[in-house]
């Protein structure tokens, strides 16, 4: 049973600068089949933009998507983990901060990223949340 984050994580998160347009960060997740996309200052992580920050922070809002920036609609305020963390930590975060996704970092960049699906097919597989976080994507 993986005991760290680094064991469970997505490795080499789709990464974008904060001036990447709303209408763009949309085609990555599309095209990577993902539903978050780690914000960048330079090389650094400044914030995570989720399929759901675009709708509720971009679109609903009337916000035109090829001049929206993600950087105006990413959370910045990020719990985020090093790899070495332990499994319990990152639950432990999920529950506090009521989160569905934490960037794994090391010195400040992004390397991973662990979702509370990744924890749910780690912890207890035989849960709905793990049978969905595990099933083929439909399309």
């Amino acid at each position: 049973m993986p005991q760290h984050v680094r064991d469970l994580m997505t490795a080499d998160p789709v990464t974008l600068p904060a001036d990447a347009t709303v209408l763009e960060a949309a085609r990555r997740m599309r095209d990577a089949d993902i539903g978050d996309i780690v914000v960048l200052d330079g090389d650094r992580m400044s914030g995570l933009v989720t399929d759901r920050d675009l709708v509720v922070r971009a679109l609903a809002e009337g916000r035109d998507p090829s001049q929206t920036s993600i950087g105006e609609v990413s959370s910045r305020d990020l719990a985020t983990l090093d790899p070495d963390a332990s499994v319990e930590e990152a639950i432990r975060i999920v529950r506090q901060r009521a989160v569905r996704r934490i960037p794994v970092a090391e010195d400040g960049r992004p390397v991973g990223v662990v979702s509370i699906g990744d924890l749910a097919v780690e912890r207890d597989e035989s849960s709905a949340l793990a049978d969905v976080s595990a099933a083929a994507p439909n399309r």
